[in-house]
């Protein structure tokens, strides 16, 4: 997730949602639109730092090529709707303009309604999208031939496949991506769900992700992480991040935790933003 720095302006205008009242708050947030990943609707209303290592940018550049030369076959696992690959195929047109786009351009998304946003936005790119769903790539694999792919990319997947992305990948093909890392946001996740075990907190470790792709035959370029201040500013802003990234509250509804959320409607009230902390780790990996 990534949202914009708040600006005086969006100060302003979240200062004015106060006057709205807990039930009112929490209407708008049930009512927001959770399809794809953009996140414009929280500007003013949450926060998040973003990563120094800039993976948009850095997927453009990778996107890029060199001048003049083919990037070759691109596979986006995972894709939501389409947003950040779309962005940095048009930022790498724009940077290097003598490159092109990838001959082949591919996207994998499982819920259905992004799998639409996802093909009208990669179309007009040149782009296909694929409908897998978690539980197909988990018994069957991508349905794709193996060496097929220069570059598997992702942001963000729920669950990280090595030994396909091994399988899918060309000799000397790369995977790049940017994951969750451990306790992402477990300050939020443990006021809904109270402490939570040691396993569940360390199960997207980079360092257990980096035994996981060495053990699918994959070489480690570069792994970098960060941890980065998170604010939520009202309690529509929980309630819509929650119903977003589903993975957080696995069962959340407003009706099921409406304790929670007008104990941390109250908290906001009367302490300011909620401040959680995100987890991110990049992955620069090599078939060899």
């Amino acid at each position: 997730m990534s949202y914009g720095r708040r600006s005086d302006q969006s100060s302003t205008s979240s200062s004015s949602l106060r006057s709205l009242s807990f039930d009112e708050l929490l209407a708008e947030g049930a009512a927001v639109p959770t399809e794809g990943w953009d996140f414009s609707w929280f500007d003013g209303r949450a926060t998040e730092a973003r990563p120094s290592w800039g993976y948009a940018r850095a997927l453009a550049a990778r996107l890029g090529g060199e001048p003049g030369a083919a990037a070759g076959a691109v596979l986006d696992v995972q894709t939501g709707g389409g947003e950040v690959l779309g962005l940095a195929l048009d930022e790498a047109r724009r940077v290097v303009p003598d490159s092109r786009r990838p001959a082949l351009v591919v996207a994998t998304e499982g819920w259905a309604p992004n799998v639409v946003k996802a093909a009208g936005l990669l179309r007009a790119r040149g782009g296909f999208v694929v409908a897998v769903s978690e539980g197909a790539s988990v018994r069957t694999g991508f349905p794709f031939a193996d060496g097929v792919f220069d570059l598997v990319v992702s942001r963000h997947p729920v669950t990280v496949h090595w030994r396909e992305i091994a399988r899918v990948l060309r000799p000397g093909g790369s995977y790049f991506a940017q994951h969750v890392g451990p306790s992402s946001v477990y300050e939020l996740v443990e006021h809904f769900l109270g402490p939570q075990p040691d396993e569940q907190r360390n199960a997207r470790h980079p360092e257990r992700e980096r035994r996981e792709a060495e053990a699918a035959g994959l070489e480690i370029v570069d792994l970098r992480a960060e941890r980065l201040c998170m604010e939520f500013y009202d309690i529509a802003a929980v309630v819509h991040f929650l119903r977003k990234v589903i993975w957080m509250v696995p069962d959340f509804t407003v009706e099921a935790y409406l304790p929670q959320l007008r104990a941390l409607h109250e908290r906001i009230l009367a302490e300011g933003a909620f401040v959680a902390h995100s987890s991110r780790h990049l992955f620069d990996v090599r078939k060899p």
